[in-house]
Order: structure tokens, then sequence, then C-alpha cells
């Protein structure tokens, strides 16, 4: 059994690889299904994000496993091998948990330290367990890795100042304008990030919040936590013009928003400049729109310089974090290892519980016969040790007859010798 991760992430892939890579929340299902249909593929959670996309599997050993996984990705997105073949990473065992650990506590996250990632990563295991598509090696490798995450958040100072992705997209918009109580912001999204990014607006005291989402439900619920206007994302065209800020983070696998669109938008506010953050993968608004005068477009990789300012206030905590995911990933793979011996003690306990039975047996017949009592039991116990120690003496035997002192050792430690 080996328990493996591969994937992408941002410092492995740029964006528009990470684009085509990536798995809506609409495939997920039909993907695990896929995946788990390979004959040595036993169990799979797949993590999809802005960021990073890891597929975490359990399989029976196999050579040649991380070339079988990289033609199913490919082949799955339709995409040449030799495109990705250098951006993916591959881990196997302690290496894959201790990755997972990283993940799940922001340690390898694009702003070191930012929480949303361990809700990613629940949500996607959630969704293998709803479908059974997990086996106890890859339960307990989560199960793990969820306590190791709470022991990094309370035994260090990794969340403290966490900056999010949400949190660098509004201290942008903040850079970009005089001040955030003047200007009108359009949302377009309403799940974790945009609702993050409008708490954090309503904190900045945003002239006026509007917000457009597919799901006009989701979006009125939002609207009514943090006091904005909902529009119906069909009729987003009508209503781009009143937006001085767009920040845009959805799951459409198409734009939403045109250079035609903002060309329009500009036109009606009299060349006002616009200002446009596109935190989705794949991204919301096409890169065209940048060509656009007083169109000012930023993305993912735009946040860099705010997210890089926070590694700083966090390298001293990285080594308190660090010696937890080593704690944490030996702890799982004593466990996992440890699993390979539990086949082998039920066919010993088996195995004596049969000599035992037969033992018995004839003991019973020996005393219905009219047998001394005494000389039975005594002829029982003889035969019952002579049979459990045989194969114990033989191993022992062979081993100092070979010179494997270090066999012999092991042996002699099982049995508890001296």
């Amino acid at each position: 059994m080996t328990l493996l991760v591969l994937g992408v992430n941002h410092k492995t892939a740029p964006t528009n690889l990470r684009d085509r890579l990536s798995f809506g929340p609409e495939i997920i299902h039909q993907a695990l299904n896929s995946l788990l249909s390979q004959p040595m593929i036993q169990s799979a959670v797949l993590l999809s994000t802005c960021n990073r996309i890891e597929i975490y599997i359990s399989v029976k050993n196999q050579i040649n496993l991380q070339e079988y996984l990289i033609n199913w990705i490919c082949d799955y997105h339709k995409l040449n091998k030799k495109y990705v073949y250098n951006s993916i990473y591959y881990y196997e065992n302690k290496e894959a948990i201790s990755h997972l650990i990283r993940v799940a506590s922001g340690l390898d996250s694009m702003i070191i330290g930012e929480s949303q990632i361990f809700g990613q990563v629940k949500q996607a295991f959630a969704i293998s367990q709803k479908y059974s598509y997990v086996n106890s090696e890859i339960n307990q490798m989560f199960q793990k890795v969820f306590h190791a995450v709470k022991r990094i958040r309370s035994e260090t100072d990794i969340g403290s100042n966490a900056i999010s992705i949400a949190f660098a997209a509004c201290a942008l918009a903040c850079k970009m304008c005089i001040s955030l109580s003047k200007m009108i912001v359009l949302l377009l999204g309403a799940g974790k990030t945009i609702n993050l990014v409008a708490q954090h607006l309503r904190k900045y005291k945003v002239k006026k919040m509007i917000i457009a989402n597919r799901t006009r439900s989701n979006a009125e619920k939002l609207a009514a936590e943090v006091n904005a206007e909902v529009i119906n994302q069909v009729d987003l065209n009508k209503h781009l013009h009143r937006a001085d800020i767009i920040i845009s983070s959805t799951s459409s696998q198409l734009p939403l928003i045109t250079k035609n669109m903002i060309e329009n938008a500009l036109r009606i506010r009299g060349n006002k400049p616009v200002f446009l953050v596109d935190i989705s993968v794949p991204y919301n608004v096409e890169l065209e729109v940048n060509n656009l005068p007083n169109a000012h477009l930023y993305r993912l990789d735009d946040l860099k310089e705010i997210i890089d300012s926070n590694l700083t206030l966090r390298k001293i905590v990285l080594v308190q974090a660090e010696n937890i995911v080593d704690q944490e990933s030996n702890k799982f793979m004593f466990w996992l290892q440890s699993q390979k011996a539990v086949h082998s003690v039920r066919k010993y306990r088996a195995q004596a519980e049969d000599i035992r039975i037969e033992m018995e047996k004839r003991a019973l017949q020996a005393l219905q016969q009219g047998a001394d009592p005494q000389k039975v039991m005594q002829e029982l116990i003889y035969k019952l040790t002579n049979r459990l120690i045989h194969a114990p003496t033989k191993s022992l035997q062979q081993a100092a007859s070979n010179g494997d002192n270090e066999y012999l050792k092991i042996l002699c430690d099982s049995l508890g010798l001296n």
C-alpha cells in the first residue's frame, strides 16, 4: 500500500496551466469516478483551488505510478504531457502527509498561514467521504492532518495577523484608491472568498457594495449581512458602469466580463477609471481589458507584493510549525507501518489457536479413554509448548548458524529474550 500526492500549485505552474488543470465543482464527482476506475487506485481525494490542484491517493504498490497518474490527468484534461510534466510534483508516504499538513495549515500557501485552505481541504475530503471514495488509510491520513493543523494553530502564532487572498485583494483596492469610503464596489460571486472580501470592505466603510451571483439567493444572504445591493448576474452588463472597483471570484469556466463590456462601461462613466481585481481560477475577466485606457486589471499574481510582506512576519514561527509537521507525520507513518503487521499477527494467532484446539482435542480423547489425568495434562503442556516454540527455535538456530547477528537480535527482541 502506498499513499501519495500528485499536483501543481502557484509555485510550480503558471496561472494559465492551473486554469486548464482545475476541476470545477460540477465535475469533481465525475473526475473521482474516472480516477477510481483505474485498477490500482483504492481511494482518492481531489483538491482543486485557485492556487493548487492536488490528488491524494492510496494505491497498490506498482512501478511507474507517477507516470501513470500524469498520463491520467493529462488525458482527462486533453493536455500534452510535455506541457505539464515539469510543473507536477509527486510525493509518497511520509513526504505526502507532510505536504498535506503544510497545505492544510497554510504553510504552503501563497500567503503563509492563511486559514481558508483548511476549509477547502476539509470540503474536498468530505466529498470523497460522501461518495465512499475513502478507505481506512486515507481516512486516517486526513484525520491526522486535521489534528496537526489544530496543533499548529494553537501552539504557534502562524495565524496571527493572517492575510488571506481576500484581505490582499482589499489591501490592493485601498492602495489603488484614495479612499474606499468614496468608492462603489461590485462583487462578482458569493462564495467564501467574496464573503471574506465583503466583510473586509465593510470594515473599510466602503461607500456601497453591489453583489452579482449566478444563484441570487446566495447573493441575497450575503447582502443581508453586509448591507449590499443585489443584482442578477445576467444583468451584469447593465450595472458595470456604476462600479469604481470590481472584485471577482467565481467558479465559472468562461470569462464573465469581456473587453467590450468594460469598454461600454467606461464610455457611460465618461472614462472615469475603473479597477478590476480578478482572483478567480479560471479568470473571470478577459486579459484584453488591460489594453483599455482607464481600465486597470489586477490578477492573483499581482497580489505578490502584499503577500511577500507577510512572509517576513512568519519566519520565526515556521520553525515551530515544521517541528509539528515532522512529529505528526512520523506518528502517522508509525501507524501506517503497523498496519502491515496486522495480517501477519492475525495469521500467527490463528495458527496458534489451531495448535491449541488440536492438542486440546487429543487430551480430551485420552481422558475419555481412561488415561491418567495428571499424565494427560503434563503431555498436553509439553507438546503444546514444543509446537508453539518450534518455528521461532528453528529461526534462531538458522540466524545463528548464518552468523546473521542483526536478524538474531531482532528475533531475540521479538521473543522477549535478553
